[in-house]
């Protein structure tokens, strides 16, 4: 089976489960064609067909909750409950029960290409050891994300950095084009339960963001909360999904 056959297959399985932006779409395909890593990052679908075959071996390793779709992209800062930066995965959307070195292999192939890019400034050998390194270490702390308050001094200066200015961060959500017709009940109710408080007045956007997910209906709310911006973001989710045979299925 070829990409193109792969793509359109996991994409017509797509299209049964949620509403897909076919202009995205397009973006994504572009996207793909321009270089190894952003392929990588867009095509897991196609991963989850050649792994068992490429590493039979490391397939058969024992299932534990795997992130799945692991790349050194999936990896950004966000303010818990107490307001403090965290930092660590935030992209789920193919969390599943798969070999516990899916995740290892799977991250160590995006450090490599993405040295190849030119995108990270390290050897391949380093960033291989680095990553079992940190998975390991992460086993031993139950897996918790890094709390940039008291450790990890350099992390929160790059967290923090002039290119995450939040006024430019603003500025470009105010910027987005609102969306056009009716947003989903089931967003809508998603996003006002998660906004600071209820009843406060939104403004519904479209934003074009990630690779994996490109394609789906994203929404998000704009609102004025003492005195400043706050946003909240819908993306819809679809069942993880699984290669069996010639059909794309529902575990």
């Amino acid at each position: 089976m070829t990409i193109r056959q792969a793509t359109t297959q996991y994409e017509a399985w797509l299209a049964q489960h949620t509403l897909l932006e076919k202009a995205d779409l397009a973006l994504k395909h572009a996207q793909m064609a321009a270089g190894v890593f952003p392929f990588l990052r867009a095509t897991f679908y196609r991963w989850m067909q050649l792994w068992p075959a490429c590493c039979a071996d490391l397939a058969k390793a024992p299932a534990v909750l795997a992130v799945g779709d692991l790349h050194v992209e999936n990896f950004g800062t966000w303010r818990d409950s107490e307001g403090r930066l965290i930092w660590g995965i935030n992209d789920f959307d193919e969390t599943y029960h798969l070999p516990y070195t899916i995740d290892l292999v799977r991250l160590a192939v995006s450090a490599k290409l993405a040295i190849v890019g030119g995108h990270l400034v390290l050897k391949p050998k380093d960033a291989y050891d680095a990553i079992l390194t940190g998975y390991m270490d992460c086993l031993q702390s139950e897996g918790r994300p890094f709390v940039l308050a008291e450790d990890h001094t350099w992390l929160r200066e790059i967290a923090v950095s002039k290119e995450r200015d939040p006024v430019r961060f603003w500025k470009k959500m105010r910027a987005l084009k609102p969306v056009k017709g009716a947003v989903p009940e089931s967003a809508a109710k998603a996003i006002e339960q998660l906004m600071p408080e209820p009843g406060l007045s939104c403004r519904f956007v479209r934003r074009v963001s990630g690779l994996g997910s490109l394609g789906r209906q994203r929404f998000v709310a704009l609102a004025d909360w003492h005195g400043g911006m706050v946003a909240r973001e819908a993306k819809a989710l679809v069942p993880f999904g699984l290669r069996v045979g010639l059909r794309w299925r529902r575990p």
